[in-house]
This record gives C-alpha cells, sequence and structure tokens, in this order.
C-alpha cells in the first residue's frame, strides 16, 4: 500500500486555523504516514506536535520556514531531526522581533487611509506568538473594510501596495547558513513563485547549492504536472532532497486539503525517506 506525507503545513503558532495537536490528529485521519509542522519564523508548535504525532502514530518531521530577501517571494524550509530545532531559536527570536516592528507601521498607515484598527486588535487576533500581516487583514475583514483576506492583502498589504513596508530580512544564504548551523536540511520552497523561467531557475538553484542549499520543494499544491516534472530535473542535476507539501493553513486557506492540495497532491513517503538521509549525512 502506497504511503503518502506533507512536508509543508501551518498551524496556530504562526498562521493556521489548527493547533500543532489538531493538525497531527488530522493528518492521521487522512491516512498521512507523515507530517511536517512549517511555521514562519518560529518552532513554538514543534514540542506539542512532537508529542502528538507519537501518540496518534504519525510520524512528525520538526520543520521551519523562514522568509529570505529576493526580488520576488522566496521562502527556505528547514527540516531537523530529532530536536535539533531548538538550535535555530535565536535566529527566529530575531526575525520576530523585526516583523513586530513592521506591524505598527502597516496599522499607523492603514489609520491614515481612514480605517479605525488597532495594535490591540491584532494581537487579540493573533493567537500565536507570530503576529504578521494575516492578522492585520482579518481584523480588516471583520470590521467589514473589505470582504476577506485576500481582499486586504490585494488593495493594501502586499508589496506596491499602500499599507506594505518592506520587512528586514535574512539573505537567502544567511537563511541556509542558519538551518545549516542549527543541524537541519534547507530546502527553497515553492520555486513557482519566484516567477523564473526554467533556465534562470536552474541557476539560482545551482547558486544556492554552493552555499549549502539542500532540497527543493518539488511537490507543491500549485504546481503543474510540468513545473513538478522540471523542478524534479533540477532536483537530481544538482543532487537536492526533492520535497513537497500542500502548504495547509486550515480554514484560512479552505480550498487547501492537507495531504491533497486542490485534490491532486500525493507527496510519495520516499521524499521522507531521502530527507531523513540528507539529515545523517549533513
Amino acid at each position: 500500500m502506497n504511503k503518502y506525507a506533507d512536508l509543508h503545513t501551518h498551524t496556530t503558532a504562526s498562521d493556521g486555523s489548527l493547533t500543532p495537536s489538531e493538525l497531527v490528529e488530522l493528518a492521521r485521519d487522512v491516512g498521512l504516514a507523515a507530517v511536517s509542522v512549517t511555521d514562519h519564523d518560529t518552532v513554538d508548535g514543534l514540542e506539542e506536535a512532537l508529542i502528538a504525532g507519537e501518540r496518534n502514530g504519525v510520524e512528525v518531521i520538526a520543520g521551519v520556514e523562514i522568509s529570505v530577501d529576493f526580488k520576488t517571494e522566496m521562502h527556505i524550509l528547514g527540516y531537523f531531526p530529532g530536536k535539533a530545532y531548538k538550535g535555530i531559536v535565536n535566529v527566529l527570536e530575531r526575525l520576530r522581533e523585526i516583523r513586530n516592528e513592521r506591524n505598527p507601521k502597516i496599522i499607523s498607515k492603514l489609520n491614515e487611509m481612514g480605517f479605525d484598527i488597532t495594535l490591540g486588535e491584532v494581537l487579540k487576533e493573533a493567537s500565536g506568538e507570530v503576529v504578521g500581516r494575516l492578522h492585520i487583514a482579518k481584523v480588516l475583514a471583520k470590521k467589514g473594510y473589505v470582504k476577506n483576506t485576500n481582499e486586504a492583502f490585494e488593495k493594501y498589504l502586499l508589496q506596491g501596495r499602500p499599507a506594505y513596508f518592506k520587512k528586514e530580512k535574512l539573505t537567502p544564504q544567511q537563511g541556509i547558513e542558519a538551518i545549516l548551523n542549527a543541524g537541519g536540511v534547507p530546502v527553497l520552497a515553492h520555486p513557482i513563485f519566484l516567477h523564473l523561467g526554467t533556465d534562470e531557475l536552474d541557476e539560482l538553484v545551482s547558486n544556492l547549492a554552493l552555499v549549502g542549499l539542500k532540497g527543493i520543494e518539488a511537490y507543491y499544491v500549485e504546481n503543474s504536472e510540468e513545473d513538478t516534472k522540471i523542478l524534479l530535473e533540477i532536483a537530481s542535476k544538482y543532487n537536492l532532497v526533492a520535497t513537497g507539501g500542500s502548504d495547509f493553513h486550515g480554514s484560512f486557506k479552505p480550498t487547501i486539503a492537507l495531504g491533497k492540495g486542490h485534490g491532486n497532491l500525493q507527496v510519495p513517503y520516499e521524499v521522507v525517506e531521502n530527507l531523513k538521509k540528507a539529515m545523517s549525512v549533513y
């Protein structure tokens, strides 16, 4: 019987709707053999997820997702053996401080635009420690200023929109090194969001591999079959682990199902085996 995994998920520790325990229980219920919690800039939910995995018979791999500086959206996933993830806590704390410095600027700009929204309301909306634009968007939606969070981002919060403020980030090399230094495996997340041609992406991955990149997210919820084919070829070319996941956020992204994405995502358990081999080597 084929086994499947989902190595890209989010919980209430960042911007997902399920607690780490609830996410692991859902992974059990939908028949996944393995799941990784990869919250944004935090590992606060991992201990709970690991304990829930033991309780529910689901293999849980400790992970994180870090935003790094690039001309378009670039994220680096980190996967850690055991509790090695604790070695990256100091770096993540600094990233959260930077995020927290940006939030009041966004809210102040929205106030100038006539929106009655306070930092207190945003903090209340965030159930985890990582407070970000999603929570600001949720307050805007709850108060009727926008129809939903997507509209909030499209009109006000995305890059180039009136309430956007650039966040200081690590460089891609610094993000990769931070994960490596903690004993983890750094993986380039959702390459399709880089909006690069195949040759450009190939060159980028080649350069990142030189500074320590160990994997690429070849199976992803928004990939076409051709996207996945190209990414698997690039992974093979540079001897990288091909990982994959749904980018599950629970009810905050209701069209994305855990392990299935939009219904046709299948991440073979083989990726977990390859990832664990990489963990043992690096």
